[in-house]
């Protein structure tokens, strides 16, 4: 019976010293594990202290990193292709990398220019003309010959071009495909369909938006017509998807922010679509103040509206991909105090600038920097990484640094 007592008290202690193992583990355990959370928070506040002082940091001014010469042509206007500069005149254009490299030049004569963008292609007519060139930023993709006046067009990024053509008594809709071969052509009557106000293509020139105008019983009306090149479009009726009518409404722009989303703006709403081969209303916004100018980049739309008090001299809404306004901390909207030339989009802020004066705000309504230009600024280019941009003078591409 001894042994057996024994036995028996030496298991329970063995079990209690077991236990206090596995309960030393465990608290061993748990203490590594709030060490590491405690770390983690630490880690965190400081990232997150990092971020808030980014963010909050204001910029008084810059450091110019680098500056090339450029040539100066008087009466020539710059605009921004891809990351390069298009110059262009009645007499000419030309493509200029940021190392200030000409990659190629197109003379030409024309009186009236009509000029569509997107993304490193560019498309150049004349209005009443009947010659279309059509360049990326490395070479020329096409030329185009009409044989009708030349009244309004637009280009993908992949050089498709569609082209309105005014006939005697019938509208015509010409798409040309990258090597200049015309692929469709579509037609319209101001008292049938209507007169196509505004067109687009998607950046891959698969779809192509159209703003017809016509008055009916003595109203004015928008039809918004999408047409699909596509095998979708194919299957249909003049390539026609997707049409949607607005009475009381003239909408005279129609953009493709990507391959499946786009936005049209009237005289009293923002309406998206989306859809890659058969654009759908997606939501429409109903706007109470004329718009003064519209900017757009691949995540956000801005409408400039003319300030409703003297403190500013502009409020601009902006809209994100889904048309959901994107609000300034507390204001709600953006209010601009200078006389721009033009509105670009960042990640998560927007650059107002002129030839002189420049202000960069966050989208949470934070202000940056507002400053001048030491030189004349033509045109203002992001680079690419936080806070550099290029600016192009009538002398020089500048790339600046926020300090």
């Amino acid at each position: 019976m001894a042994d057996i007592r024994n036995y028996e008290e030496e298991k329970e202690k063995r079990r209690k010293r077991e236990g206090n193992y596995q309960d030393k583990i465990y608290r061993y355990k748990m203490k590594n594990f709030y060490r590491v959370l405690l770390a983690l928070v630490a880690v965190g506040a400081v990232i997150m202290l990092i971020y808030t002082q980014y963010q909050r940091h204001v910029y008084t001014g810059y450091d110019v990193l680098s500056s090339v010469d450029r040539a100066g042509y008087a009466g020539t206007i710059d605009r921004r292709l891809g990351n390069h500069i298009l110059t262009y005149s009645k007499d000419g254009v030309h493509c200029t990398d940021t190392a200030g490299n000409v990659k190629w030049n197109q003379t030409y004569e024309i009186q009236d220019i009509k000029m569509a963008l997107c993304g490193d292609t560019v498309a150049v007519g004349d209005y009443n003309g009947t010659r279309i060139y059509v360049l990326n930023t490395d070479r020329q993709l096409s030329e185009i010959n009409t044989t009708l006046p030349i009244r309004n067009l637009t280009v993908s990024s992949e050089g498709y071009v569609t082209v309105v053509l005014e006939g005697e008594d019938i509208t015509y809709l010409n798409t040309y495909d990258p090597s200049g071969k015309q692929s469709f052509q579509g037609w319209a009557k101001m008292n049938g369909s209507g007169y196509p106000a505004a067109v687009c293509l998607s950046p891959n020139g698969e779809l192509l938006g159209v703003s017809y105008w016509y008055v009916d019983a003595g109203v004015v009306k928008t039809n918004m017509v999408f047409y699909n090149f596509g095998p979708v479009g194919a299957n249909s009726n003049d390539f026609t998807v997707s049409a949607y009518s607005y009475s009381d409404q003239l909408i005279p722009q129609i953009q493709f922010i990507n391959d499946s989303t786009a936005f049209a703006v009237g005289d009293s709403r923002l309406i998206l679509y989306r859809g890659s081969h058969i654009p759908e209303e997606y939501v429409t916004r109903l706007l109470d103040e004329e718009v003064r100018s519209v900017f757009y980049g691949d995540r956000y739309i801005g409408l400039v509206f003319r300030s409703e008090d003297g403190d500013h001299l502009y409020r601009m809404d902006v809209f994100d991909a889904s048309a959901k306004k994107v609000e300034s901390f507390m204001v709600g909207s953006y209010y601009l105090d200078i006389d721009y030339t033009d509105i670009f989009f960042g990640k998560d802020h927007f650059v107002v600038y002129n030839d002189k004066e420049c202000c960069i705000t966050t989208l949470s309504g934070f202000q940056k920097f507002n400053g001048t230009f030491e030189e004349n600024v033509r045109l203002m280019i992001p680079t690419g990484k936080a806070y550099r941009y290029m600016l192009v003078t009538d002398t020089t591409l500048d790339t600046i640094q926020l300090k």
